[in-house]
């Protein structure tokens, strides 16, 4: 019944337009009441986007088992996951996106379901970098980065019309937020900084403050 739904939704919302067609008008033509409707989709606009709130509860169980794999891949993996919704149906996918192109209030709605997938990864994130020295901004950045780089490489894909390995598209621009976010960044970041120099000096007293000054330049020159 959520199928036929979906499928007869999408048939008038191609052939009316998504604003002239009615919850009624959906219902009529899957042969199904109002009250079967509402029991799969709160709204007209949840059944432009029926499998989100599933990919949510997958993505969350999915971060909550994550153990101590490092915590950028396990996100990347995790934004994978949306990924793979999409592409397991890509005409429907297709459609979609050409339909929330053209309906302002469905880009609304899609980007508040983005914001869910953002805040979930988020949330993971500031848990794993609890206790870092401004671990919750470094949290909300890198979920942000992830959600950029997948919404980039899965638009590409769909304006495309879904041809083509969506994975391909996917797999170089999370790499390119592991690269600037993961451990290896780490290393680079701390290998790159010049070690402090230290010097010590011993001197007398009374020994002038330009004879001090020039034994420091001498020992930093030396080294």
């Amino acid at each position: 019944m959520r199928d036929a739904l979906i499928a007869a939704a999408f048939e008038l919302f191609l052939e009316r337009g998504f604003e002239q067609t009615t919850i009624d008008d959906i219902v009529a033509l899957a042969g199904v009441g109002r009250r079967s409707f509402f029991r799969y989709f709160p709204s007209k606009e949840d059944v432009v986007f029926p499998d989100h709130e599933r990919c949510l509860a997958e993505m969350t169980a999915f971060l909550q088992t994550g153990g101590d794999e490092e915590p950028v891949a396990r996100v990347c993996d995790a934004a994978r996951l949306v990924m793979r919704m999409y592409a397991d149906n890509p005409s429907f996918s297709v459609q979609r996106y050409r339909l929330t192109k053209s309906v302002p209030g469905l880009r609304n709605h899609e980007l508040s379901v983005v914001w869910r997938y953002e805040r979930t990864l988020a949330d993971y994130l500031r848990r794993r970098f609890a206790g870092w020295s401004e671990g919750t901004l470094r949290a909300d950045v890198i979920a942000a980065s992830v959600v950029a780089a997948h919404n980039h490489a899965l638009r590409s894909w769909l304006r495309s019309g879904g041809q083509g390995d969506v994975a391909a598209r996917m797999d170089p621009v999370l790499d390119y937020v592991q690269s600037a976010w993961g451990p290896a960044a780490e290393a680079q970041g701390a290998g790159g900084r010049e070690a402090e120099d230290v010097v010590v000096l011993v001197a007398k007293r009374r020994t002038p403050m330009w004879r001090v000054v020039r034994g420091i330049e001498t020992a930093l020159e030396e080294s």
